[in-house]
């Protein structure tokens, strides 16, 4: 991995562990209308991101395509605002556990999806590294009560993890991620709006309370801008191949902050789903091949004897080296 797939890497990590932290602050908007709360987290972050995007950083979009501002209205209404009801849809006839380990799943969606999309075949470490990952938050969830209604808004939930990762890849490129995020944002904001004026009517909103504005704050502020940006920021330099990875962090940081409010437990078997979900990324993105490939090199460098000295010539002096480097010449 070199300077630009280390930093995309670690921007993606950043943004699920934010996420994941935050399922820890949705356990206190359980009596907030879920419209006017998808609201004013959407429109406050938009407002903060307009400052990032600078003066005359819109521009992009007066000459975005018609086709594209459907999809960027898709991605909102699928991957932000459908995403959060169909887990808290979900979360009504089964436990927190089951769409967490169907949105685990969405690692191995996006490996086979994203590279048919393109027309190539997909990869076999990412497919790999995108099973390893599932398996490791399948671990970390459990798998708890659940019914047909729950399965299917669990399924709803990772279509959802999906689209929000593949429907941006055409539209990251001419907006970039902070332009990106805060229309999407402004979008969702909207889409919020009018799902509640049409299901809640005038109850869709209403003043919170302190416990209540602090979560939205915290969810708008850190999780939807910083998160957000340092999301398309990781799938702008990986691809979204790679950087959907790094979603199976979310039941990890889920679990490990959990325990922080009492309304969990980290034991062995979130551990061993952490390892899981650790190997899963190192091999998918990478990162475990190069450490073979750099340890290979030094092994050759050295002879095959670790780190013994380099054998001289007849006068002592180095022989010229044989190895090859990157590019296989001598």
């Amino acid at each position: 991995m070199n300077a630009t797939t280390t930093r995309g890497a670690l921007l993606a990590a950043l943004a699920c562990v934010l996420v994941g932290g935050s399922f820890t602050a949705n356990s206190v908007l359980g009596h907030y209308p879920y419209a006017g709360g998808q609201f004013l987290r959407y429109g406050l972050a938009c407002l903060l991101l307009l400052p990032l995007v600078g003066r005359g950083g819109a521009a992009p979009l007066r000459r975005l395509p018609a086709r594209h501002w459907g999809r960027l209205a898709l991605l909102s209404a699928v991957g932000m605002v459908g995403f959060n009801l169909a887990v808290l849809a979900a979360e009504r006839t089964a436990e927190p556990a089951v769409p967490g380990v169907f949105v685990g799943c969405a690692p191995v969606v996006v490996a086979v999806l994203v590279p048919l999309q393109e027309g190539r075949r997909p990869q076999r470490l990412v497919l790999y590294g995108a099973l390893l990952v599932a398996l490791g938050a399948f671990a970390v969830q459990g798998w708890g009560r659940t019914d047909g209604a729950g399965i299917a808004y669990s399924v709803g939930a990772m279509a959802g993890e999906v689209g929000f990762a593949v429907l941006a890849v055409p539209v990251l490129r001419p907006l970039g991620p902070r332009l990106l995020s805060a229309t999407v944002c402004g979008i969702a904001a909207v889409e919020s709006a009018v799902a509640g004026v049409i299901t809640d009517r005038g109850a869709w909103l209403r003043v919170p309370d302190a416990t209540e504005a602090t979560a939205l704050l915290w969810q708008a502020a850190v999780v939807t801008v910083v998160g957000f940006v340092c999301w398309y920021m990781g799938v702008q330099r990986i691809g979204a191949e790679r950087a959907t990875l790094f979603s199976g962090l979310i039941p990890v940081a889920a679990a490990c902050t959990a325990p922080l409010v009492g309304t969990g437990a980290y034991g062995v078997a979130q551990a061993a789903g952490s390892a899981l979900v650790g190997a899963g990324v190192a091999l998918g993105s990478g990162a475990l091949g190069h450490v073979v490939r750099r340890g290979s090199r030094t092994a050759s460098a050295s002879g095959g004897r670790g780190n013994s000295p380099a054998v001289g010539d007849e006068g002592g002096r180095r022989r010229p080296s044989t190895v090859a480097d990157d590019t296989g010449r001598p």
